[in-house]
């Protein structure tokens, strides 16, 4: 079923903490507040400091530079646009959430195995599982989000 109601303008806060919980290393856990800030350092970006990202992540600073945007950006590995653009941002987070997803081991082998099967046939897996998910409670997906 289509999400129809209108979204809410997301803050550069909002933005940030999302890929904070999205974007992740390697081990599985949040990048911490001086990974970014040593990381952007080290590649030559603009001088921030981890107290810095955590006042934008807490909203209390909300209006950095081009340079730290585009510098934050390239960390979690998104375009600049993801910060200014409204419907970037929707694309992108629904890309991070397929991404996410695929992290789980279990989801990946099912993606794996359906790989080369008829639309047909992907229809009635999509059923299946949209119907599973109602079964356990889960929120149904939107198929705008899908990609």
């Amino acid at each position: 079923m289509a999400d129809t109601e209108p979204r809410a303008e997301r803050t550069l806060a909002d933005k940030l903490n999302h890929l904070f919980a999205t974007v992740r290393p390697r081990g599985g856990g949040e990048y911490s507040l001086e990974d970014v800030a040593e990381t952007i350092r080290q590649k030559g970006g603009p001088t921030i400091s981890a107290t810095y990202v955590w006042q934008l992540r807490k909203g209390i600073r909300d209006n950095p530079t081009k340079r730290h945007l585009e510098a934050l950006a390239d960390f979690f590995g998104v375009p600049p646009a993801y910060f200014f653009d409204d419907a970037a941002t929707q694309r992108i987070d629904a890309e991070l959430q397929l991404l996410s997803a695929l992290r789980d081991a279990s989801v990946r082998r099912i993606a794996l195995r359906a790989s080369g099967l008829s639309p047909k046939s992907l229809d009635a897996i999509t059923d299946m599982v949209d119907r599973v998910r109602e079964l356990e409670g889960l929120p149904e997906t939107s198929p705008e989000r899908d990609l």
